[in-house]
């Protein structure tokens, strides 16, 4: 027999975990399917998260799980492939490892997947000192010698914003033409001290496990100890898009059009964290995951009174 839930939630990073402990405290019974791949797993530390700046992501996610245990959730191992949204407007999850659950609502947060520019070295030290985000990072590696690498002409701004944290940045153009930077561009470069090379990235300069150099393709190393890169975001939005959600596209990929609760389109299906858009950060993604699910809950509450009051009256 097919177990049911009161909801599944499809995702078991901070998102999802959040909603969860919100929804196993309302007493809803909770599944949550985690495929195990959060997006932060490279980073040895999360930081700007109040009263846990400098934690490591696997022990938050650790404490995540055995808090949402003490409320009766339940946690599978697994990843969700297909669903289907049946006649009565609830769901039926199918997992990879076989078997199908049933669930009346949904939060999906799924996350992310970040690309990384094919430039040997950078996956192998990405998290490191190769990174993407200021936020997250830039304290720890502030005053140090940055270079940045254009894979886009956004990243004219991410060497902009890295100039707060260091005097010292060099923004490699890559497979990014000079034509490509406005007027603007050069001018606000210029005035934040950034250093423009126009030369193609071949890859990293390593001495023993640091970080110490960026290789030109044309033989020539510019000295840096710290590397920002800006992946390509690519969402996983694939249950979303089955069950029909209307995404939006932007510079950072398709995401699903939501509410301020992070209602998506479908009916009964939510979205919260990385799965509604590029730049939640782990803070951001337990607001949104308890915010989801506490109007998840509401929603539920209110939708079986009326059905009682309906039976009622017949």
């Amino acid at each position: 027999m097919t177990e049911t839930y009161d909801v599944v939630v499809i995702g078991g990073g901070t998102a999802g975990l959040s909603a969860a402990l919100v929804l196993g405290r309302a007493l809803r019974r909770t599944l949550v399917v985690d495929a195990g791949e959060p997006r932060n797993a490279p980073a040895a530390r999360m930081q700007g998260y109040l009263s846990r700046d400098g934690m490591p992501p696997t022990e938050f996610l650790a404490e995540g799980r055995r808090e949402i245990e003490r409320y009766g959730v339940e946690l599978v191992r697994d990843r969700a492939v297909d669903v289907v949204r049946d006649g009565a407007g609830e769901f039926d999850v199918t997992l990879a490892a076989g078997g199908t659950v049933h669930a009346r609502r949904l939060v999906v947060t799924t996350g992310l997947a970040d690309e990384l520019p094919p430039v040997p070295g950078i996956a192998e030290r990405f998290g490191r000192d190769v990174i993407h985000c200021p936020y997250c990072h830039g304290w720890e590696v502030r005053d140090q010698a940055f270079g940045v690498l254009a894979s886009t002409p956004l990243s004219v701004h991410q060497a902009l914003m890295v100039s707060q944290w260091s005097k010292d940045v060099t923004l490699f153009l890559h497979t990014v033409g000079e034509a490509e930077l406005s007027g603007e561009d050069l001018r606000r470069l210029a005035a934040a001290g950034v250093v423009v090379v126009p030369s193609e990235v071949a890859g990293l300069v390593v001495d023993g496990d640091r970080l110490t150099g960026v290789r030109l393709a044309d033989g020539t190393t510019h000295d840096r100890s710290v590397l920002f890169v800006a992946p390509r975001a690519v969402p996983r939005t694939g249950l979303l898009e089955r069950l029909g959600a209307e995404l939006l596209e932007t510079p950072f990929g398709a995401y699903p059009v939501v509410d301020a609760t992070g209602l998506t389109t479908v009916p009964g299906v939510w979205a919260a964290g990385n799965a509604m858009g590029f730049a939640e950060q782990v803070v951001n993604a337990a607001s949104g995951g308890y915010r989801a699910a506490a109007t998840l809950n509401g929603e539920l509450l209110f939708a079986d009174l009326d059905a009682a009051v309906a039976r009622g009256q017949s």
